[in-house]
């Protein structure tokens, strides 16, 4: 018995189990959270890249 066919029996041997079915009001509320993180970072970019014009190129520059 090869590797390949042991796996093959033990996966064919195995309940497959149903996952988790999230509800339409869950499913709207983790649409809804990942909506919310992704303008957050979007936001926290640009406010990096803005901070990062105002300060200048004078950034690089200072001593350590």
């Amino acid at each position: 018995m090869t590797m390949s066919n042991a796996m093959n029996d033990s996966d064919s041997t195995r309940k497959v189990e149903p996952g988790i079915k999230l509800t339409p009001e869950q499913q709207r509320a983790r649409r809804s959270r990942s909506i919310a993180i992704g303008v957050a970072l979007g936001l926290l970019a640009i406010l990096f890249y803005i901070v990062t014009l105002v300060k200048g190129p004078g950034v690089a520059e200072r001593p350590f």
